[in-house]
C-alpha cells in the first residue's frame, strides 16, 4: 500500500525562489485586465449609448414620429426647454420628459 506522503514526495513541488513564468503569472496583471475588460464591454458601450439619446433629443423637431418610454407612438407637436408635446391622437396631447423618449423617426423619412 502507497503511503500518502510518498506520493505527494514525488511530485515537483515550486520553490520559494522561482519567479512566475510569463506576464500573466504576476498577480496585478488579472485585476488590470478585468478593468479594461469591463470598459470595454460595458462602460463605453453605455456611454455611447447615452450619447446617442442626447443626440436624438438635440434634433427633435415639430412633426417627428416618436416613441416614448413607456412604448406610446405619436406626433411631436411642440418642443420647450425640458419637454416634448405629444400628439398621440386627434385632439389629444401628453406631454413627456424630452429623456423619455426612446426613438425618433423624422418627418421626411417616411418610408
Amino acid at each position: 500500500m502507497i503511503s500518502i506522503p510518498t506520493i505527494f514526495s514525488s511530485l515537483p513541488l515550486a520553490q520559494a525562489g522561482d519567479a512566475p513564468a510569463g506576464i500573466f503569472g504576476h498577480p496585478a496583471v488579472m485585476p488590470v485586465l478585468l478593468i479594461v475588460m469591463f470598459y470595454f464591454l460595458l462602460i463605453r458601450p453605455q456611454q455611447r449609448q447615452r450619447k446617442e439619446q442626447a443626440a436624438r433629443i438635440a434634433a427633435l423637431a415639430t412633426g417627428d414620429k416618436v416613441t416614448t418610454t413607456a412604448g406610446i407612438h405619436g406626433i411631436v407637436h411642440s418642443i420647450k426647454d425640458n419637454t416634448v408635446m405629444v400628439k398621440v391622437s386627434e385632439g389629444t396631447f401628453i406631454e413627456f420628459d424630452k429623456p423619455a423618449i426612446a426613438s425618433v423617426r423624422k418627418k421626411d423619412s417616411e418610408a
